[in-house]
């Protein structure tokens, strides 16, 4: 026997019976969501999959487990053929007591982190103090509009270079802090999450997937997606205060300001959903979407195409199938309404980067070279340093992330959606 026979997975028959690894479930609409947390691979199964599933995770063998499906629903599956796709999801530990291949999940950040050490993150008890507190400010704000800041706090210092070096540590620790509430939540709720920096059009973010939220309870999920969104608002919040008992003239007040700016800055991000910010993944689970984006971009490409072929008669483009008309009315129209997002705002996206972001970031970078040259001041050397370190470090570091995400997904392996 070779070693690519020995390496084969058993052949599934009619009597085989086959033991699962630790799957969680729960109940969506008319859909189940099955899958692994550690693994976080995880599909949407209709009643008849979510059956099987558990026939199957009770000892029976495949051809007793395609009978009571067939006693219960009056249909015929395939389960041997399921069985295949659940063991090509990492869902199958043994076939007839034989043990599969599991490949190393995931590599999670902070392992060390228990969901014991964190329950607290979705005491109930939580967003109602986030809410009492930014009420609180919204109330100091209102009584003392003066002490709203406004874009000069952020140039605290006469030294441009330790503003550019302050702002971009001090955002980079909100961002950090903002990531960890994703992560600190999920694990809260037996995810494990990862944390990593990512693309999202020419933005550099750092993102943290906590895809195996979606097998847990909904409120779990929304505290998931919303708790980084309340803890650069609890931060504003909680610098209000400060701002009221320090003097204006005061560094302590010329710090708190730029800080609460710092902190409130990333969020008119946050409402860009057509690069799956925080306010994206609130919105797929609310509409009930499986994968708002991909799908509202395969129906953007397909209007497209539909366009390209009235305009040009001649051409050749494959129109294809309308993508949204096998989803359930409710995506379909959340879809739709999100394709029309999703184009216009990367649209407007891009052209400001074209016209604004990429012409000043030449210019910044250009004239931070020329401030090197011979006879400027050590001043005049320390900001032109200072804009080449960090604004080209930023763009460097996009590149290098743009570029390794493209080969992950160039080198990824779509898994179809098993159904018995």
């Amino acid at each position: 026997m070779t070693d690519t026979a020995a390496e084969a997975p058993p052949r599934v028959g009619p009597a085989s019976r086959v033991a699962l690894h630790g799957l969680s479930m729960r109940r969506d609409r008319d859909e189940w969501i099955v899958g692994r947390m550690t693994t976080r691979t995880f599909v949407a199964l209709p009643p008849a999959g979510a059956l099987a599933v558990r026939l199957l995770g009770e000892g029976l063998s495949v051809a007793r487990t395609q009978e009571r499906l067939r006693a219960d629903t009056g249909e015929e599956f395939d389960i041997a053929d399921f069985v295949e796709n659940l063991t090509a999801l990492g869902f199958v530990a043994r076939i007839d007591g034989r043990p599969l291949p599991d490949p190393e999940p995931p590599r999670a950040s902070l392992p060390w982190l228990r969901p014991r050490h964190v329950r607290f993150a979705l005491h109930p008890v939580l967003p109602v103090t986030v809410a009492v507190l930014l009420a609180a400010a919204l109330v100091v704000l209102l009584l003392r509009p003066g002490l709203l800041p406004g874009y000069r706090d952020l140039l605290w210092s006469p030294h441009g270079s330790v503003v550019l070096l302050s702002g971009a540590a001090a955002g980079w620790t909100l961002l950090l802090a903002h990531e960890l509430a994703h992560l600190v939540t999920a694990r809260a709720a037996g995810v494990p999450g990862r944390m990593r920096l990512g693309t999202r059009l020419q933005f550099l973010v750092m993102q943290t997937d906590i895809s195996g939220i979606e097998l847990a309870p909904r409120r779990h999920r929304l505290t998931a997606y919303l708790s980084g969104i309340a803890l650069n608002l609890t931060v504003a919040s909680a610098l209000v205060p400060v701002l009221a008992v320090t003097d204006p003239a005061s560094a302590a007040h010329r710090l708190s300001a730029a800080a609460l700016l710092l902190a409130l800055m990333p969020l008119p991000f946050q409402l860009m959903v057509f690069t799956r910010t925080d306010v994206y993944f609130v919105l797929q689970d609310l509409t009930g979407c499986r994968d708002l984006y991909g799908d509202g971009l395969a129906y953007a490409r397909y209007r497209y195409r539909r366009v390209l072929r009235v305009l040009r008669p001649g051409a050749r483009a494959a129109e294809g199938d309308d993508p949204s008309a096998r989803l359930p009315r409710h995506e379909r129209r959340a879809v739709r309404v999100y394709s029309v997002v999703l184009v216009v705002g990367t649209a407007l996206c891009l052209a400001f980067m074209a016209a604004v972001t990429l012409p000043l970031d030449i210019a910044l970078l250009t004239r931070a070279v020329r401030g090197l040259s011979p006879g400027n001041t050590p001043a005049g050397y320390a900001d032109s340093a200072a804009v080449l370190v960090t604004l080209g470090g930023v763009n460097v570091l996009w590149l290098v992330t743009k570029w390794r995400d493209h080969r992950a997904r160039r080198h990824a392996k779509t898994v179809a959606h098993p159904r018995p």
